[in-house]
């Protein structure tokens, strides 16, 4: 279980709407290569671990506007679960984030490689958050594809 804190320099209503479409997770999330909008309530995650394809299916179990967004595994060969909470800063000119994800496999001990996923899965979300926070703030994050910040910042350091 991975839990995060980030303040965003935007007001609380544009960080939600961010951060209320599990389709934009791959923007920010690096361990989540693709989502698909199956219908409102309902998402289908991939991902590649240790060269291994891993599906889950999600649903919305919480979405209170503003204020909390979570979700839970359906179906799949990875567990995850996640809640968002978004708090008003400063009379709402900025917004804390408070992000919680946890990866479980559904039955037995983890592989090496997906251990080893799900201990890195902190430090991961921190650099996740960062990198969202980023994107939100420059306002290119609507434009952002899979993988574009890194290609920025190693042409930037390059």
């Amino acid at each position: 279980m991975a839990h995060e804190r980030i303040e965003v320099d935007l007001p609380l209503a544009k960080v939600y709407e961010l951060l209320c479409n599990p389709v934009h997770f791959p923007k920010f999330l690096d361990r989540i290569d693709n989502v698909e909008k199956v219908n409102s309530q309902t998402f289908n995650y991939t991902t590649t671990i240790g060269g291994e394809e891993f599906q889950w299916t999600t649903n919305i179990i919480d979405n209170l506007r503003n204020t909390r967004f979570a979700w839970i595994t359906i179906n799949g060969n990875l567990n995850q679960t996640g809640t968002i909470r978004f708090t008003p800063l400063d009379n709402g000119e900025r917004t804390r984030v408070d992000f919680s994800l946890d990866y479980r496999t559904f039955f037995g001990e983890a592989e090496e490689d997906l251990a080893n996923f799900i201990d890195g899965l902190p430090d991961q979300l921190a650099k996740d958050l960062q990198k969202f926070k980023k994107l939100a703030e420059t306002d290119t994050f609507k434009d952002a594809t899979v993988g574009e910040s890194e290609k920025t910042e190693s042409e930037v350091t390059a």
